[in-house]
This record gives structure tokens, C-alpha cells and sequence, in this order.
């Protein structure tokens, strides 16, 4: 069995029971980071041996992987944090595993984009989740551009050392569109900023912002 493992993506409290227990049963635990996920079975008294699974390496590790569950071994995939397939490699290995008719089942949890939605007060009935917005100036004025007329809830996720340029090229497309800016969620500092893109722009375009970003638009 392949389980699909949510962990926390801030404190180490959001975890499940059951994700305990699997963690704690599985042969293997494949992590994006095993620096990251040592902290999390530490802090829950896991002991449990680890194999990094991450961009750079899916492609040699998965056949591993693969071999392994193929003689009946149970593994853990985990991320960094949250939910795994969701904007990290974690898809790679679920592919593979369907295409060898692999049983798989999803341990649910915390995921970053859900959290910050439910907080925005924007409308949940339908949105997109974009990912990781490009780095490229050109393709978030691609991507700004085609949501200009859409009605529907928009969710990105954006590093804090891009964050104001992308919030000044929001501006210059639609400055009175709603936006609500999640940081840190579930951290000492969780922070949630609301109002229009502009009103936004004018209050963080001379500060630094830190930590993990959610932006939701609409």
C-alpha cells in the first residue's frame, strides 16, 4: 500500500491519529525533505527509517519505490508540508503507482490553499488553484491577464522574496479586484491581510514580508 500522508505545513499539532499510526507502521517513509519530516517524527516520538524523495531525485527513486511495493511493502509519501501532490513531486510517484495497478490511499490533512480560503471571506463555491506562480514577469502578466474578467476564486502560492513585484504587477492589471494575502498559517506569526490589490500594494510595497504565502484574489 502506498499511503498518501498530510502533515502539518506550520505547527506540528495538525497531525491526524491515523497519520501517527502509519507513520509509525509503514516500512518506509519517502520525504521531500528528511531533514524537515525528522523534525515532525521526533516531535511524536516516531522512529521510523527515512528515504528523501524530492524533484531532483523522483525519477531514479521511484522504480525503487515501485519494487518495493510491488513485494507488498507498505510506504508513507510525505512533503515538505501539507498535503503531498499538491505543487511537489509527489504526483510522479502516485502515477506510477496507479500505472502498476498499486493500492493507494490518502491519509487526509492540512493543506495550505484550503486553509486560507475558508479564512478569506471570498467565495468558496468555485475557485482555481494555480500553484506556484512563474517567476516570470511576462507569465504572471499572462496568467493576470486572463483572470481580468473571471468571477471565480483565484489561489496562488508565492515566495515572499517575489511577492511585492507580483503584488505591483497585480496592480497594474486590476487594482480593485479583492485580494487576501495568508502568511505563516498555523505559525507564531500567522498574519491575514484583506482589501483591494491596490489598498494591498500601498500598504507592503516598503516592506520586507517573510515566511510562506497563500494569495487568494477575486
Amino acid at each position: 500500500m502506498l499511503y498518501i500522508v498530510s502533515t502539518p505545513i506550520g505547527n506540528l499539532k495538525d497531525i491526524s491519529l491515523r497519520a501517527i499510526e502509519i507513520l509509525n507502521s509503514v516500512e518506509l517513509i519517502a520525504a521531500e525533505d528528511t531533514r524537515r519530516t525528522n523534525v515532525l517524527l521526533m516531535h511524536h516520538d516516531i522512529t521510523n527509517r527515512l528515504i528523501s524523495f524530492n524533484d531532483h531525485n523522483k525519477e531514479k527513486t521511484t522504480p525503487r519505490l515501485i519494487q518495493l511495493l510491488k513485494q507488498n511493502k507498505d510506504i508513507a509519501l510525505v512533503s515538505d508540508a501539507g498535503t503531498p501532490g499538491i505543487s511537489d513531486p509527489g504526483f510522479y510517484l502516485v502515477r506510477e503507482a496507479v500505472k502498476e495497478n498499486i493500492q493507494i490511499s490518502p491519509i487526509p490533512g492540512p493543506t495550505a490553499m484550503i486553509s486560507a480560503l475558508i479564512c478569506s471571506g471570498l467565495p468558496t463555491d468555485k475557485f482555481t488553484f494555480y500553484g506556484f506562480l512563474p517567476k516570470s514577469t511576462k507569465k504572471k502578466i499572462d496568467i493576470f491577464n486572463s483572470l481580468k474578467t473571471k468571477k471565480e476564486t483565484a489561489i496562488f502560492y508565492e515566495s515572499p522574496y517575489r511577492i511585492i513585484k507580483t503584488i505591483d504587477v497585480m496592480n497594474e492589471i486590476f487594482p480593485e479586484k479583492n485580494i487576501v494575502l495568508a502568511r505563516e498559517l498555523t505559525k507564531k506569526f500567522e498574519e491575514f491581510m484583506y482589501g483591494t490589490v491596490n489598498e494591498l500594494y500601498k500598504k507592503l510595497k516598503d516592506k520586507t514580508i517573510k515566511g510562506e504565502i497563500v494569495l487568494i484574489l477575486q
